[in-house]
This record gives C-alpha cells, structure tokens and sequence, in this order.
C-alpha cells in the first residue's frame, strides 16, 4: 500500500524516552495517517505515557527521530501544539469555573475571537451532550460528564489530531459506551484520534490500527482483527477447576488446542472450535466446576506475545 507522505501525521524513528537510568520507551517506530484511529495498547508502565507526552510536544524525546504534523516538536513545539487536542489520564478542569466557561476560557488562551469561542463551546457541549449542564459546577458533574467535558475542551481549537491518554479509566460501562460513540463520530469527521489504553475491549472499537507495547518496546502492530488471526485461535475455551490442580490438569488436555495458557484462576485453550475442547475434556473424565467458551480478544494477544495478562 502506497501512501501519501502528506497522509503521515505522526512519524517515529527509533524514538527513546529516558529518565536517568530508567529508558521507559526503548527505540520505537510509528506511523499514524490522516483520519485513522490509532491505539497503543498495554499495562500499566509499558511506555505509553511516554510516548504520548513526546508526541503532545510536551516532553523532548531522549533519541531516534519525531515528525508531527510534518514538523519537529524540538523547533516548532507551539506551531504542533497549536493544532493538536489533549484529552490527559487525569482531568484537569477548573473548578473555580462552570461547565461552558471552562470551555469558553480555555479557547481564549489559544486566541479565537470571543464570538467565535461562544458558538463554538454551544456546539461542543451540544457534541458531548453537556448543553443541559452549561451553567453547573464542574464538581457536580459525573465521572462520565468529566471526561466528556475534558474532551469538549480538547476540541476547542479543531485540532488536527486528537490525543487520549487512557480515556475511559474509572468510567462505568454506560459512560465508557457514550465516549466510544462521540470519538466514533470525530473519527467519522476527519478528525486522527491517537488512543492508550489497557482495556481491549476498548481498543478493539476504537483502533483502526494498533501497537501492542510491552516494557518500552513495541511487540506487534496491525489491525485489532489481523492481530487476533495472527496470534490466536478463533475460539478460546476456559476451564476452571479446583484450585491447585490447574497444572496437572493441563497436562491431560494439552493436545486438544493449538495452545494451553494456565492463568492462576483458570485454564485457557485455545482452539478454533470451543465446543469440541469441552466435549473432549469430558470425554476424558474431567469435569471443571465452570466452563466458558469464547472469541478471541486482543488480551489473548497480549498474552502470547508477552506470556501475561495486560490487567497484572
């Protein structure tokens, strides 16, 4: 696939990040394109924060190459973040203020005309469904609302690319549901949308494309589907029984999958057909206290490429 080198976005080169001794991003490469969901998916401190802070032109990077937006965050740090939207882990609302003026505020700090700012908080509180909570105090909003404020805001300027560091954390399954849909819908505007995350079930709605980082460095890349059909089966079945005696048991079954994880709480066999791995299993006499057969996710990834679960 050829594509346009107007079409790159983000471009990494052998891209470190170091802090003293500790080298949290060790030499990645990337390429995000224009209009693309692109996500960075693995546990807590594999170097994802790291990364996005370089790519927000926030942190230097230690070494390797950076383009964003076809410039060097080292010269033109305020030209990329002029045409960049933030959406950090942690939402960093005023609470001095109420709902449309944290937006309205934040948009005169980047020196739009004050009637353009009015028209364009109305249509974003619209966008995030706040209109009703224009005039509330930040600290009488929701979780839910909080992050869709923070993202409001980090949109205030119409950025080019949109970056989200772990977006939905400590959201309950309603609220994370409505985010995915507004992001959904910016993606569906053009806009290029940059993900971290440790939930796949959220990088595998929200990423056209994705990295799988593990200690600071990148262990596979590709679609969430191509990723599963690489390295994993169609179908995984998990088995629990008894505590203690997972291992010995796993020894019984393990031709009857391409591949046997044992998991503290669980045994997990990988197989394209789940059914016939539960029957054989009780075919031999088994019998686990709880069975379940399911597709495979891009946890499933994590765990082969890395040999751990990306909730550790």
């Amino acid at each position: 696939m050829v594509e346009h080198f107007s079409d790159v976005m983000i471009r990494a080169r052998g891209l470190r990040k170091s802090f003293g001794d500790l080298e949290a991003v060790k030499g990645i490469d990337i390429e995000v394109h224009k209009g693309e969901a692109f996500g960075f998916l693995g546990p807590n401190g594999a170097g994802k924060s790291s990364t996005m802070r370089m790519i927000a032109a926030v942190s230097p990077a230690s070494g390797g190459e950076l383009s964003i937006l076809g410039m060097d965050p080292a010269k033109d740090g305020p030209a990329i973040r002029a045409r960049l939207g933030v959406c950090p882990q942690e939402d960093t609302l005023d609470v001095e203020l109420n709902v449309f003026d944290n937006l309205y505020i934040y948009g005169r700090y980047f020196g739009i005309p004050r009637a353009e700012v009015r028209a364009r908080a109305e249509e974003l509180l619209a966008f995030v469904q706040l209109t009703e909570k224009r005039t509330a105090k930040v600290e009488d909003l929701s979780g839910g609302m909080k992050r869709r404020l923070t993202i409001a805001r980090s949109l205030i300027n119409r950025p080019d690319v949109l970056l989200l560091d772990e977006p939905t954390t400590g959201l309950d399954p309603q609220a994370r549901h409505l985010l995915w849909d507004r992001l959904f819908r910016l993606k569906q505007q053009g806009v290029t949308l940059v993900i971290t995350t440790h939930y796949m079930d959220e990088a595998e709605q929200l990423a056209d494309r994705l990295v799988v980082m593990d200690k600071g460095v990148i262990a596979a890349e590709g679609s969430p589907l191509e990723l599963i059909r690489q390295y994993s089966t169609r179908e995984v079945a998990e088995l629990r029984f008894p505590v203690g005696d997972h291992d010995a048991t796993a020894e019984k079954i393990a031709d009857l999958g391409e591949r046997v994880e044992v998991l503290p709480d669980r045994i997990l066999v990988y197989s394209d057909d789940g059914e016939h791995v539960l029957e054989e299993v009780h075919g031999r006499g088994l019998r686990p206290l709880a069975t379940l057969v399911r597709r495979s996710t891009l946890e499933d990834v994590f765990l082969r490429l890395t040999g751990r679960t990306l909730v550790d």
